[in-house]
């Protein structure tokens, strides 16, 4: 996609409704989330500070599938193209409610809960900012940097389970380093 035609402040008006999305989806699925099991817990404390494995809440659908956002027919229109599908993803994370799709693997677990210290340390609405910015940027889902930052994290985690880090840390370095235009 051409992102030269889009101004700031489309830009920005667009970033405000992945936002709102952001929330309202956080507070459809907060009735139906349990907190992290016992075992869920254990196997993320070396890598998660104790906030985040206290805050977050999953849940696994059943018969049902995460709803695009009502925007996207506005932003294809706008010629934002790519728009990746909720339902076709394995997870989401609305801030500290992560839904999913299918069962949590501990792979998929770790790349959910690195969104959720990504939420805690950008806020929502910088979130919401870098992470429209980014797919924009980037032209899709797989390059945005936000995602790519967790999925490199998550490999770190699944080449050696073992090998304990601090993700708060990394986070912090890497927002600290990545700069993403805003256009």
């Amino acid at each position: 996609m051409d992102i030269s035609t889009l101004t700031p402040g489309i830009i920005t008006q667009v970033a405000s409704m992945v936002e709102s999305y952001i929330e309202n989806s956080r507070d459809k699925y907060l009735p139906k989330a349990a907190p992290l099991t016992t075992e869920q817990r254990a196997l993320m404390e070396p890598f998660f500070p104790a906030e985040i494995l206290d805050a977050v809440r999953w849940t696994v659908l059943h018969g049902t599938r995460i709803q695009d956002p009502p925007f996207y027919t506005m932003a294809r229109i706008m010629g934002i193209k790519n728009l990746p599908s909720f339902a076709d993803t394995s997870a989401v994370t609305f801030i500290d409610v992560v839904v999913s799709h299918e069962e949590f693997s501990p792979r998929l677990l770790f790349h959910e809960l690195v969104h959720a210290v990504q939420y805690a340390q950008l806020g929502t609405k910088g979130f919401a900012s870098r992470y429209t910015s980014g797919f924009l940027k980037a032209g899709g889902y797989a390059e945005n940097p936000l995602e790519k930052h967790a999925f490199e994290l998550e490999q770190r985690f699944n080449a050696n389970p073992q090998t304990e880090f601090s993700v708060a840390d990394e986070v912090k370095r890497w927002i600290g380093v990545e700069q993403i235009s805003y256009f």
